[in-house]
């Protein structure tokens, strides 16, 4: 089934309107070949369970982009409050970029896949599927392994452009 549509939405609005979708920030991580880089997601949710499936949509102009294309293999680190100068790192604020965004924190190696090792949860995933849609690729990730640490952090969120905790007795 195929949709179109007359009108012509504003990029400009639609980001404005996005920017009202709070996601939780997660750390793409890549490495192939000797080479690492990553970046700082919203657009991760949960596909399925049984078995365990994600889904990460990634700007194809991204320099950890082809590292995941070609390396197969992708981690998805879940960031607490504590973490934002990591999730800016990643998001390349300040210039950081490809090997430089994995200082000043703490990681682990997992079959080739970097994961955060302080992070309330972190997943190492196969690349089972891509999807490109105009700029981006829509990679549907078969969860391997899960990494999880206790923490009474605050959750993290990105909404209106800015980071959010979210305590953990919060009754939102």
């Amino acid at each position: 089934m195929s949709f179109t549509s007359s009108a012509i939405v504003s990029s400009t609005d639609y980001k404005k309107a996005m920017r009202h979708l709070a996601g939780t920030p997660c750390v793409i991580t890549a490495s192939h070949k000797g080479q690492r880089s990553g970046l700082t997601a919203t657009s991760v949710t949960s596909v399925a369970i049984e078995p365990a499936e994600l889904l990460v949509c990634i700007n194809q102009s991204v320099s950890a982009w082809p590292l995941i294309e070609k390396g197969g293999r992708f981690g998805v680190n879940i960031l607490s409050h504590s973490q934002v100068p990591i999730a800016e790192r990643f998001a390349g604020v300040g210039g950081v970029k490809g090997e430089q965004r994995y200082e000043g924190a703490d990681w682990v190696e997992h079959n080739g896949v970097w994961l955060l090792k302080d992070a309330p949860a972190a997943l190492v995933c196969r690349v089972a599927e891509i999807m490109v849609r105009h700029t981006h690729a829509m990679v549907l990730g078969s969860v391997e392994y899960v990494h999880l640490t206790e923490t009474t952090d605050p959750a993290l969120l990105y909404w209106q452009g800015q980071f959010l905790a979210v305590p953990a007795d919060s009754k939102a």
